[in-house]
């Protein structure tokens, strides 16, 4: 396999990872920033829940991020 051909397999990974470690890192930042400020993380949902799912998903975030660079 040539250079070409190894980057044109490599770049929806790259893509693909960039937006969810940007995804996960925004949410994380936005949803400790709100929590810090006594801000509702969502607006009509309890503060705990909200936070709980919040959190949940910026961190799984992460992970595909970090798995989609782990598989190139």
């Amino acid at each position: 396999m040539d250079r070409v051909d190894a980057v044109t397999e490599n770049l929806p990974a790259v893509f693909a990872g960039v937006v969810f470690l940007l995804f996960g890192g925004c949410l994380l930042v936005w949803t400790c920033v709100r929590l810090a400020l006594g801000a509702p993380v969502a607006e009509g949902a309890r503060t705990g829940t909200a936070a709980a799912l919040a959190l949940l998903f910026s961190v799984g975030s992460l992970g595909l991020g970090f798995w989609c660079f782990g598989r190139i």
